[in-house]
């Protein structure tokens, strides 16, 4: 009997993070048809490209990652975003205004390392 903990562990973080994830994404949905976007810019690309850029990676990819399709590749957009967050929006904050994209960071980090496990579409 195989032991399927490794993968069910693997599952449990990959839907746990990109849910989490979606919660900060599905609000900012509002503001890419908002009149004006307000909206952080750190790259210098303007505001609603950074959103849709966002957009990309806390919405849509998070959905790719929690059915497990196409994992590596989608956990490379949250992962750059939460890079940028760290190093250009967050980078002179306290520890604690940055903990979240440190987490989120490690989490998807493992995900495009490890793969997605055996509980995902990628390993049907």
């Amino acid at each position: 009997m195989k032991n399927n903990l490794p993968n069910l562990a693997l599952a449990i973080l990959r839907i746990g993070a990109s849910a989490m994830l979606l919660t900060h994404g599905i609000p900012k949905i509002e503001t890419l048809f908002a009149d004006t976007v307000s909206f952080p810019d750190p790259l210098g690309i303007g505001s609603v490209f950074s959103l849709i850029l966002v957009l990309l990676a806390e919405v849509v990819a998070s959905v790719f990652i929690i059915i497990g399709y196409r994992t590596k590749i989608a956990a490379l957009f949250p992962i750059i975003m939460m890079t940028v967050a760290l190093l250009l929006v967050h980078f002179n904050d306290p520890f604690g205004k940055k903990e979240k994209a440190v987490f989120f960071l490690l989490a998807f980090l493992v995900v495009f390392l490890a793969g997605p496990g055996r509980y995902s579409i990628d390993k049907r």
